[in-house]
């Protein structure tokens, strides 16, 4: 399982075009071969040892102090922390195959405990902080699990009132120090394995293997109860390996800057554990950012200067629309405008060289970037760390107007697609050969193909085993016979076998006029404005299509500083004649991008943002649409009643 991370002195090949499968002269399936090869033993649980025998002294974490700054370490500090806390596990009872849950926010603890868990033959539970007690008991008594992780006293609270409902639970650490103590969770596990010798964690990683369960990540709930898909090393190894070799620039630095990155996706989630595996596996120094907000994420890049991101697209609308307001504030909206229709055309023309059917930007557009660099796209790099080079997307599509601008900017963009049934990433752009507006190509070692109604179907070595039947204590299989995973997703595949995601199956709406509509492309098109904050698109069985809205907080409060409204409420604003034109002008831009019979024709704005604590949002900040519904029918049916 060996693995460098030596500096690239030249540009990666061009990659591996997909291999097509055509119905009626249309592309219903593409695949890419696989660049890694397959781990066949071994498995995550040797990979910080691995890391520490070949390059004890390259950094692979860096932790942040308390006063902000960052402090290295080493592959032969995490690795010697991993076999602590490995014995610690021992020591505490727990047996190959026992389930350890952790429920943190985006922290150290979070990836020493994942391969520490590893390292005693354990299987990892992710929970998210966030998640209800009725979600927390569900989720730890389907899994079985024997101890539990929590990061601070508010999760642990919720645990303790939980126990006597989870008799299986033994152990409950907290990962901050509790009031008046100075021992924290990593410190009490540790403390109990010094009788351990290092050989009981040898012998425990003997018994994996890459068909093992590494991991029950439990999906989202957006209907009925959260199910556990459990995946292997062998699907982690085949995600992260290939991703790493298709990302060459982004794992493997072409200057002289090491590759590095902050994570703030969740670990709870499989896209943030895979970035974290990835860093780690490639040995990219990494960095954990707990916070979300605003204010302390951009503080947190400020000070670790990533080279390469994962993120969703609100992460950088919100950059692109913070940029903006500050202009506006400054009296150069026009010029930020201008810079921007710039950067578009710049991203445009250089994506077309790429696949040769343009020069690329002419002598006028690359003086206009050059005079708009330091004005503006400069500034929009310095508040994502200075030093960014790749951004890596996903969890809703990023769309052409986001993704040209950032491409001209300077910042490269890589979209992907994928699920937590396919260990995160099944399609991703790849370098050199992007298609903004798609989701990539294949990733190495995968297949898609479009069914004939248009779901997408998924196959390969990152496809899990198979839902966690509790009751009768085994996998049960979600693919079919031939190895094919129906997504619930619709999409297509174009000439060169690049995928575009269309909607959601089930999220299907039909008019009473039998028109069949996705709303997820409206829907995301209007999330870009920087006024709003979530979109419900309606209409099933009724004439038209309508939207319910509610707005964003900084957009809003943007709004009312140039409208001289800073005052007026929000049960107010939202009946603002002014306010409605501008949220008006959104739906029309909206529309211009699709049929008359599948615009919308009528929107409301709510007084309040949708919520996880409300039941509308999932932990992943996915809308539960058949609970908005619910909730909020009455106001659905006056959107159809005033017309």
């Amino acid at each position: 399982m060996s693995r460098t991370n030596v500096r690239a002195t030249a540009p990666p090949p061009r990659p591996v075009r997909p291999e097509l499968t055509r119905e009626k002269g249309v592309v219903v399936g593409a695949s890419v071969p696989a660049l890694a090869p397959v781990v066949e033993q071994g498995s995550l649980a040797d990979v910080p040892f691995v890391n520490a025998y070949e390059a004890p002294d390259a950094v692979a974490i860096s932790r942040r102090n308390p006063d902000g700054t960052w402090r290295d370490i080493t592959c032969a500090e995490f690795a010697a922390e991993v076999l602590t806390v490995a014995k610690g596990l021992i020591a505490h009872g727990l047996r190959p195959g026992d389930r350890l849950a952790i429920m943190s926010r985006t922290r150290y603890e979070w990836t020493l405990l994942d391969f520490a868990a590893w390292a005693a033959g354990l299987i990892t539970v992710p929970v998210y902080p966030t998640s209800s007690p009725h979600q927390v008991g569900w989720i730890l008594r389907d899994a079985g699990v024997r101890a539990c992780a929590v990061e601070g006293v508010q999760e642990a609270r919720t645990l303790s009132a939980l126990r006597p409902d989870l008799p299986e639970l033994e152990h409950l650490w907290q990962l901050t120090a509790m009031s008046g103590s100075e021992s924290s969770a990593i410190g009490q596990i540790s403390a109990a394995g010094h009788e351990i010798p290092d050989a009981a964690v040898t012998e425990r990683r003997a018994l994996l293997a890459p068909w093992r369960a590494a991991t029950m990540i439990y999906t989202s709930g957006t209907t009925g109860e959260p199910k556990g898909c459990v995946i292997t090393h062998g699907n982690l190894f085949a995600e992260v390996d290939n991703a790493i070799e298709l990302l060459y620039p982004v794992f493997r630095s072409l200057t002289d800057e090491p590759a590095s990155s902050l994570l703030f996706l969740p670990l709870a989630h499989v896209l943030g554990r895979v970035v974290a595996l990835g860093c780690v596996r490639a040995r990219v120094r990494l960095g954990h950012a707990p916070s979300i907000q605003t204010d302390d994420l951009l503080g947190d890049l400020a000070g670790f200067r990533p080279t390469f991101l994962f993120a969703i697209p609100y992460l950088l609308e919100k950059v692109f629309n913070t940029g903006r307001a500050t202009a506006e504030k400054m009296g150069r909206a026009g010029s930020f405008d201008r810079a921007a229709r710039v950067a578009r055309k710049y991203g445009a023309a250089a994506e077309a060289r790429q696949h040769g059917t343009a020069t690329g930007p002419g002598l006028g557009l690359r003086a206009a970037r050059t005079l708009y660099d330091p004005l503006v796209y400069r500034r929009i790099r310095a508040a994502l760390g200075g030093k960014l080079q790749h951004i890596v997307c996903g969890g809703s599509p990023l769309g052409r107007r986001l993704g040209t601008f950032f491409e001209g900017a300077g910042v490269s963009i890589y979209e992907g697609y994928g699920l937590t049934e396919t260990t995160a990433a099944a399609t991703v752009t790849a370098p050199n050969a992007p298609r903004i507006g798609t989701v990539g190509w294949p990733l190495p070692g995968t297949e898609v193909r479009i069914a004939a109604d248009g779901e997408i179907l998924l196959r390969g070595p990152t496809v899990f085993g198979g839902y966690w039947d509790s009751g009768r204590g085994e996998v049960t299989p979600a693919t079919d016979p031939d190895g094919w995973l129906a997504t619930g997703d619709l999409g297509s595949l174009d000439e060169d076998g690049y995928l575009t995601i269309t909607g959601r199956k089930k999220d299907l709406i039909i008019t009473s006029g039998g028109k069949n509509v996705a709303p997820g492309p409206l829907e995301d098109a209007l999330r870009a404005h920087p006024l709003i904050s979530q979109c419900l698109v309606v209409g099933d069985n009724r004439p038209y299509l309508a939207a319910l809205l509610t707005l964003d907080p900084d957009g809003l409060a943007h709004w009312q500083q140039v409208t001289d409204r800073r005052h007026v409420p929000v049960a107010e604003l939202i009946a603002d004649p002014e306010l409605l034109r501008h949220l008006q002008r959104a739906l029309d831009e909206a529309n211009s991008l699709v049929s008359t019979a599948e615009s919308i024709r009528a929107f409301r704005v709510l007084p309040r943002d949708f919520t996880e604590d409300a039941g509308h949002l999932t932990p992943s900040m996915k809308l539960r649409r058949a609970a908005v519904l619910r909730d909020l029918a009455a106001v659905v049916d006056e959107l159809y009643e005033q017309e």
